[in-house]
């Protein structure tokens, strides 16, 4: 190591005597001659170094994308829920118009009324309705929806009343089969919840599938004649009459507003 330095010292003394004693046109050759070997080493560090900085900001503008994707996706979900929101309150606002657009054009004095109860034991035998005697409601009253029946008024206090539904077997209805002759009662049935069946008809009576049945409007009945009760599922001849089993028109685990009928307009 020693040996090294003694040589190198020697050398450099001698390029420093041999550059002092050069010309200024013998200097400019060796600074041109110096420059042309180190070219090749500046591009070679300059082009490294605009790669390095050209990779830094990719990364640096990858991160930045992956940010805003984020936030876009957030974005997203955030319009998604505010999309079923408006989705629901503009089918709440559907219903109101449907309801107020009814009562508006109804033959009858309707009461509205909110379904506040229903008990798990008698779901498709009763309900409970926020209106009352205050209301002008008193018992056996007939309670429809835009769609159809509903049932009746039973039990009647200042502010509450409670509503017998058609699926109930003590709810019986007089009612007509539209297009024929035909009539006989509606009421539900022991065994099932969602069917009714209309009884006293003729054994011979030609019903299809499909026929709507419609109140009858007998004198000295509850419900006024021409509501809608729902359609004919099947038709069967028994021993001393016909049965048919029907659809109602009304989806009676769905009520959420009712209207109750108190008089004709």
């Amino acid at each position: 190591m020693k040996h090294s330095r003694f040589f190198l010292f020697p050398l450099l003394l001698v390029g420093i005597l041999f550059f002092s004693f050069l010309t200024p046109n013998g200097l400019q050759r060796a600074q041109r001659l110096f420059l042309s070997l180190v070219a090749p080493l500046i591009h070679s560090s300059s082009s490294l170094k605009k790669h390095v900085e050209g990779v830094s900001q990719k990364w640096t503008t990858l991160d930045q994308l992956d940010e805003q994707y984020q936030l876009l996706l957030l974005e997203n979900k955030k319009l998604s829920a505010e999309n079923q929101l408006l989705r629901g309150v503009e089918e709440e606002n559907k219903k109101l118009r449907q309801i107020i657009n009814y009562r508006e054009h109804s033959s009858f004095q309707l009461v509205p009324a909110t379904v506040i109860a229903r008990d798990h034991s008698t779901w498709w035998n009763t309900i409970k309705i926020d209106r009352g005697s205050n209301d002008g409601i008193a018992p056996d009253m007939p309670v429809i929806t835009d769609s159809g029946v509903v049932g009746k008024t039973t039990v009647v206090t200042s502010n509450l009343s409670i509503v017998m539904l058609l699926t109930d077997e003590e709810c019986n209805v007089a009612a007509k089969v539209e297009g024929t002759s035909e009539q006989g009662i509606v009421s539900g049935l022991r065994d099932s919840t969602a069917v009714l069946q209309l009884v006293f008809l003729s054994k011979l009576a030609d019903l299809k599938e499909g026929q709507r049945v419609y109140t009858a409007g007998v004198h000295g009945g509850v419900f006024p004649s021409g509501l809608p009760i729902g359609t004919i599922k099947s038709f069967q001849a028994r021993a001393l009459d016909g049965q048919a089993l029907l659809e109602p028109a009304v989806d009676l685990s769905e009520l959420e507003e009712v209207f109750v009928i108190v008089g004709a307009k």
